[in-house]
């Protein structure tokens, strides 16, 4: 049976593993984020702590991503990714435990997130760099896409199951779900058979091969314009996400069912984007897209900012999700379609660092500024900010186009 082009990649049995485990696994993952965000509000009212909270679970990935990459290009990518899922799930356990037996405290929350954080360092890289290793290059930018699609279908549901689940019998049933969720990841990793990941002999130091990394993003612009925007919308503009408890308890006047349904809209948004990505059968126009795109998110995120009504709100988030969506999903397929293989892990790496690792900078900061401006001016300053480096990178995606073409003329050659 043929499927449609915008499923082509689910024609490899391996990502049809991949994919089914993670889509289970990630609404878990979305249940538990929400269900943690609320547990922090509720026992501290802190915006500081929420923002420190996400600090606390992104910047190890910040700081271990280029290790995670060495590790991603040295060996075997799918039994990296089942560690790292092996230890999320431990984590997961562990703090559905506390909770459910009530002798969760905050500074527990703060260890274990922390701790998911390294693990996520080790993760991202090679779960992204292995998306190759299943489909191939040919249908590389359609399994970007169908993750991404899987990641927002995910962020749909658990959201507002966690919603339900906190508002009905508490926080810790949503960690134990989550816990329970990887079995199905695992399973599927286990099941998938993948060719050995051949390794080149690679002499010098961990350090030098860091190095190597950092230069072909630096020397090569076409990467290094995409990694700068995706930082600065790391950066300024996803820390609203962390602020979501405040907009849904202080302005919107609900509790964590509203939560759970602005999360879900945000999700509905980058969905549509993601399934409109998968769409494409080409790289033609995704630096356009990737420009028209930044600038849209910027300007609706200053809009949401100053929101007062529900579905006001719910509709920015939907638009936020989409364009969010967009930059993400042509910045990463532009990108790994411009790297060589044997870079692929640690050139990801920098991905993740710029994609996750400047988040919690921008959630501890957002977490202070919010403290004293508050959280819709504190949104809408990170909004300007994006507007500004949008502007920017659209000017400079257009210079850099020949040598984009190069880049992946190169890698298609290989």
């Amino acid at each position: 049976m043929k499927l449609p082009a915008t499923l082509r990649a689910l024609q490899y049995r391996n990502f049809q593993y991949f994919f089914t485990g993670q889509l289970i696994s990630l609404i878990g993952t979305w249940m538990q984020s929400i269900a943690e965000q609320w547990l922090v509000y509720r026992i501290t009212g802190s915006a500081v702590l929420l923002g420190a909270m996400g600090f606390t679970n992104q910047i190890p990935v910040f700081l271990l991503s280029p290790i995670g990459g060495i590790v991603a290009d040295r060996y075997s990518r799918r039994r990296v990714v089942m560690a790292t899922q092996a230890a999320s799930m431990l984590l997961a356990s562990v703090l559905a435990t506390l909770t459910l037996t009530g002798t969760v405290r905050v500074w527990h929350l703060f260890v274990l997130t922390g701790l998911l954080g390294v693990v996520n360092a080790f993760d991202v890289p090679a779960r992204q760099a292995f998306t190759v290793d299943m489909v191939g290059k040919p249908d590389l930018m359609n399994a970007i896409a169908l993750n991404s699609s899987m990641f927002n279908a995910s962020r749909m549901v658990g959201p507002a199951v966690a919603g339900i689940l906190v508002a009905k019998i508490g926080e810790g049933w949503c960690f134990f779900t989550n816990a329970v969720s990887y079995i199905a990841v695992l399973a599927g990793l286990w099941l998938m058979k993948v060719e050995r990941h051949e390794i080149a002999d690679q002499p010098g130091s961990p350090l030098s091969k860091i190095v190597e990394g950092f230069r072909f993003v630096v020397h090569n612009s076409p990467v290094h314009t995409l990694m700068v925007m995706l930082g600065v919308l790391s950066l300024a503009g996803l820390p609203f996400m962390v602020l979501l408890p405040i907009f849904a308890n202080r302005i919107l006047h609900g509790g964590a069912d509203t939560l759970g349904l602005l999360m879900g809209a945000s999700g509905v948004g980058a969905l549509m984007a993601a399934l409109l990505m998968a769409s494409r059968k080409d790289l033609r126009g995704l630096g356009t897209w990737a420009s028209i795109a930044a600038v849209a998110f910027s300007v609706v995120l200053v809009g949401f900012a100053y929101s007062r009504v529900f579905w006001w709100s719910m509709a920015g988030l939907v638009l936020l999700g989409f364009t969010m969506m967009i930059e993400m999903g042509a910045s990463n397929t532009l990108i790994q379609s411009m790297v060589p293989d044997g870079l692929r892990g640690r050139v990801m790496s920098v991905y993740t660092m710029m994609v996750m690792g400047m988040a919690p900078m921008g959630s501890l900061l957002a977490g202070a500024v919010a403290n004293r401006l508050g959280a819709p001016n504190t949104v809408a300053i990170g909004g300007l900010i994006c507007l500004v480096a949008a502007v920017v990178f659209a000017v400079r995606v257009r210079r850099i186009r020949v040598h984009a073409r190069r880049l992946i003329l190169a890698q298609r050659e290989q």
